[in-house]
């Protein structure tokens, strides 16, 4: 991956940059030397942390493993599904930000491990995720949450999740959900459009990177037309829950969820959108960028005037 030279990027975003050009190809994935488990036990091995929550507990949601981060009891229930591709990413990683959501939010963030690709392609993540709703609105293990008020968010291949999942349960006619945050959201896996081309190389997100993803995920390639795997094909998007929908100026998966944010609102659905200047596409993490903690603060007034 070659390094931008480009003004407008944020000197955090630069840094990081810089670090993602010095990993070993082993660590990139869609190099001829990308090792997948030597990539995740990587990530691993540098995730968790963050700040101090009341209460944090590993939860089996019908055979989904799960971890809950609750400021109180009794609290509604953001379901966080994290990303990385589908193949990458974990309920570890993205511990950090759901510690932070929790707190500021004062909402019970339940971060979903679902099963990861390739060795579970599509369908399988979904129907994680799926099942962890059902088991919420049963009641949720009795864990002192409320299932009257449940939220969608993730980020990247999460967001695509969330997206997917919100549009599903409309289709069965189940408006579960108070709210949809899709966070850098890849939501159009045929998309090879001006932003894909722009920022194809040395932004994060590479161009190999991506396909990699995209044929780990949904190898079928007829399945990436559908609107389970890509949300902004979906024939309608009226009748969604309210969204809040973050994009990175320098993400090649901006446009995406800009015409996202543009469909929903031609369609009658309240959504903000923000554009964060001077980003990247993995500009959330809360240790690294301080825009994160902005979007932190942003999810939270979301999730407080839906609790109003």
């Amino acid at each position: 991956m070659s390094r931008p030279d480009c003004i407008g990027l944020h000197p955090q975003a630069k840094a990081v940059l810089a670090e993602m050009a010095m990993l070993p190809d082993r660590f990139v994935p869609g190099s001829n030397a990308f090792d997948l488990d030597a990539t995740r036990a990587h990530a691993q091995s540098r995730a968790g942390g963050g700040e101090a929550v009341s209460h944090v507990e590993d939860v089996d949601a019908a055979g989904v493993s799960c971890r809950l981060f609750r400021p109180h009891p009794v609290a509604p229930v953001v379901l966080y599904l994290h990303g990385g591709g589908w193949a990458l990413g974990s309920i570890e990683e993205a511990e950090p930000l759901c510690r932070a959501i929790a707190n500021e939010s004062g909402w019970a963030v339940l971060s979903v491990g679902y099963r990861l690709a390739p060795e579970h392609p599509y369908p399988a993540a979904l129907e994680d995720v799926e099942r962890v709703v059902a088991w919420l609105e049963r009641g949720g293990g009795r864990l002192q949450l409320d299932p009257s008020r449940v939220a969608l968010a993730g980020d990247s291949a999460g967001a695509n999740l969330a997206a997917a999942v919100a549009i599903r349960a409309r289709d069965r006619g189940h408006l579960v959900f108070c709210l949809q945050a899709l966070l850098c959201p890849a939501l159009d896996l045929l998309d090879e459009g001006a932003e894909r081309s722009e920022h194809a190389n040395g932004f994060g997100l590479d161009r190999e990177t991506i396909r990699w993803h995209l044929e780990c995920y949904a190898p079928v390639a007829a399945d990436r037309e559908l609107a389970d795997v890509s949300p902004l094909r979906a024939k309608t998007l009226t009748d969604l829950p309210p969204a809040l929908i973050v994009t990175a100026e320098y993400d090649p998966l901006r446009a995406q969820g800009e015409a996202y944010a543009r469909r929903l609102a031609d369609a009658g659905v309240p959504v903000v959108a923000t554009r964060y200047l001077g980003m990247i596409h993995s500009f959330l993490d809360v240790a690294r960028f301080d825009a994160a903690r902005t979007v932190v603060d942003q999810l939270s007034n979301a999730l407080r005037r839906v609790n109003a």
